[in-house]
């Protein structure tokens, strides 16, 4: 998940030329970065929180749809909604607009972890790689690093998105009430595997306290087998995509002086990038989603029982059960995501910089 730095003039071609070339892609960090009091480097970790959180937040309903389509064949009482459509009409129909909003203040949280990591460790991490394995591809270098980055915001947004995702099914007191049964038997909050939440520290205690440390990380296995990869995808596909823009245009319009602001590149080239992994990436997040929020009506003693009871169960399809939400969501997530760090990256950088040299001389 990364964004160029200094104007396409600047840059190489992305095909052929002497190993001497200077790669087309620089994210986060310039070769020659000016003095600063914040390396920009710390500053990718501000940028990435807040970036990472608004994105969350500008599309936490449609999460909430995805989840909700994954989750409702394990969840006692649910009835099988066919399609995103005919969720939000329930989720409408039984919690109006809070529904859509179950389960927001974990999902920023761990956003802002995600963010912050995620656009902070990847610059380092490939600037490292490319240093010390020179004959490395750029391709795996963008790959590795964004599986890195994730991985250390992992340990942050698992417990979170596990919070969410609780909080995201369980609807409203009285639908949680109606829908928890253990067979035909109407069940008070508490009795099934767990109860209802009233807010974030509230699934967090009570998780806590019923399931310990590994009730916090359900499917922590599960969400790395399919962030990692997600990741990786995520940057690969923006680096390439940016290396094609830079291609064409210095192909097909060369004596052109159109300029595009990087906050837009990164909203276009960001949504692209986001759809693509998230489609790839979807059987991983059905098996992740069934494991943090499986009921009591199927139960999974691991990631490789999850997915041969699903196969057998519901084929493919069930593989690729909210791939439609998921996409929806991830394509305007991925755009805000990268317009917002850029914007930040445009309108902040500069004066930082500025006023560090300022306080330096």
């Amino acid at each position: 998940m990364a964004s160029p730095s200094g104007s396409a003039g600047d840059r190489a071609e992305p095909c052929g030329g002497s190993s001497s070339t200077i790669s087309p892609i620089r994210p986060m960090l310039s070769s020659a970065p000016p003095p600063t009091l914040l390396p920009p480097v710390w500053r990718e970790f501000v940028w990435g929180a807040i970036a990472g959180a608004f994105g969350e937040g500008m599309m936490h309903p449609v999460d909430t749809l995805k989840t909700r389509l994954q989750s409702q064949a394990i969840m006692s009482g649910a009835k099988a909604q066919k399609n995103i459509f005919q969720m939000v009409r329930t989720v409408w129909a039984s919690d109006g607009l809070r529904g859509f909003y179950r389960g927001i203040s974990p999902g920023v949280t761990g956003s802002l972890a995600t963010g912050a990591t995620y656009f902070g460790v990847i610059e380092s991490t490939k600037t490292w790689l490319e240093n010390n394995n020179p004959n490395l591809s750029g391709h795996w270098s963008h790959f590795i690093a964004g599986g890195i980055g994730d991985t250390l915001g992992s340990f942050i947004y698992v417990p979170c998105e596990v919070m969410k995702q609780r909080m995201q099914v369980q609807g409203s007191s009285k639908s949680w009430a109606l829908n928890a049964t253990k067979g035909n038997v109407s069940q008070s909050p508490g009795t099934q595997m767990y109860g209802y939440y009233n807010g974030m520290f509230h699934a967090g205690s009570s998780i806590w306290r019923d399931h310990g440390v590994k009730g916090l990380y359900a499917g922590y296995g599960s969400t790395l087998a399919r962030d990692v990869p997600f990741a990786g995808l995520m940057v690969t596909f923006y680096e390439g995509l940016k290396e094609l823009t830079v291609y064409g245009k210095r192909k097909y319009l060369p004596d052109s002086d159109l300029q595009v602001s990087n906050s837009f590149e990164g909203l276009v080239l960001g949504g692209l990038s986001g759809g693509f992994s998230a489609y790839l990436t979807t059987p991983l997040d059905v098996i992740k989603t069934r494991l943090q929020v499986q009921g009591s009506t199927t139960r999974y003693n691991g990631w490789l029982d999850a997915i041969k009871k699903t196969w057998d169960a519901e084929g493919v399809n069930g593989l690729f059960k909210g791939s439609v939400p998921r996409i929806i969501w991830y394509i305007p997530a991925s755009a805000f995501t990268f317009m917002a760090v850029e914007f930040l990256r445009e309108h902040f950088n500069e004066k930082a910089d500025t006023d560090a040299e300022t306080a330096l001389n």
